[in-house]
């Protein structure tokens, strides 16, 4: 059997996200008092205890997002799983940071201020209100990225994220991305969803967050992961640290070619993924792309209690 481990991206934020793993396991809880020390406050609290209004912030979602997953990869250490048991690590958007910290890349101090970083610079690009997100349901990614550029119009509008055959995101303008909705159901979209987001991810807007990404990520030091990381913006295995550091920079402004990934690990033989942190949205995903691997969500003490039955 060969397995890979993914770590989610935004959306999958709750208030409480591994707080039982804090309590079940002294490894997880360290995770999280890193993380808050390299902030230099309290993020817990707010996970734990917070509003969902503030944690779902992009500043405050990712680095929260990390952490949770990092800790549940310590409380399956813990048992006696390892890094090493996986072929191929992977992560959706933020989770690709996730997926870089559990295979030892990038430090978890410099994870978790990157993805502040990378939160607040990806909210500053756009002014609020400018930008827009809008899930396509029903169309493959060929005759949604074709939607997208005929509905740009001059503005920006791009396949943002190629989830699975049947769900694409668009990113850009507001009124593009509007124009896309009606365009994607004369197109013979199921649905066209515009998205409850602050920010326009993963298109040409977010160059000032790949700038201020790029210069951050030129002065962390990266390491070889101790197993391939299979980057968003390539759809195939990484293990070269500047590739990685290039990578993490094209990624703001790039399609997450998650569809291509899973489809990729697949093909390189891996039959059973395991989502590891908060939420089941890419075993969902996963289940639409490649129907005979089996996935697991690993996201509190039960679930990893389960691995052993």
């Amino acid at each position: 059997m060969s397995r890979a481990f993914v770590f989610p991206g935004q959306g999958a934020q709750v208030i409480g996200m591994g707080k039982a793993l804090a309590e079940a396991y002294p490894a997880a809880a360290a995770v999280f008092a890193e993380v808050d020390e390299a902030l230099g406050e309290t993020l817990s609290a707010l996970i734990w205890e917070g509003e969902i209004e503030e944690l779902t912030l992009t500043a405050n979602a990712q680095p929260a997002l990390m952490a949770t997953s990092i800790a549940a990869m310590r409380a399956l250490e813990a048992e006696g799983y390892a890094i090493s048991d996986a072929a191929f690590v992977a992560g959706h958007s933020l989770g690709e940071y996730s997926a870089l910290c559990a295979a030892g890349a990038l430090s978890l101090a410099d994870t978790a201020k990157l993805l502040r970083l990378r939160g607040k610079s990806m909210q500053e690009a756009v002014p609020v209100g400018v930008g827009a997100m809008a899930a396509l349901l029903g169309l493959d990614f060929e005759t949604a990225a074709k939607v997208a550029a005929e509905a740009a119009q001059g503005e920006v509008c791009q396949a943002a994220n190629d989830n699975d055959p049947s769900q694409v995101v668009i990113s850009g303008h507001k009124d593009a991305v509007e124009r896309a909705t009606v365009l994607a159901k004369e197109a013979g979209a199921k649905r066209a969803v515009m998205l409850p987001v602050s920010a326009p991810f993963h298109c040409a807007l977010m160059q000032p967050a790949a700038d201020a990404m790029a210069e951050a990520l030129a002065a962390t030091q990266i390491n070889a992961p101790a197993v391939p990381v299979v980057a968003n913006v390539r759809a195939e295995a990484v293990s070269d640290p500047e590739e990685i550091r290039k990578l993490l920079v094209e990624q703001v402004t790039g399609s997450v070619r998650w569809r291509e990934s899973v489809a990729w690990m697949a093909g390189q033989g891996v039959d059973e993924i395991w989502e590891i942190g908060a939420g089941k949205a890419l075993s969902g995903m996963i289940r639409r792309i490649a129907k005979d691997v089996t996935c697991r969500a690993v996201g509190t003490p039960e679930d990893i209690a389960a691995l052993k039955g």
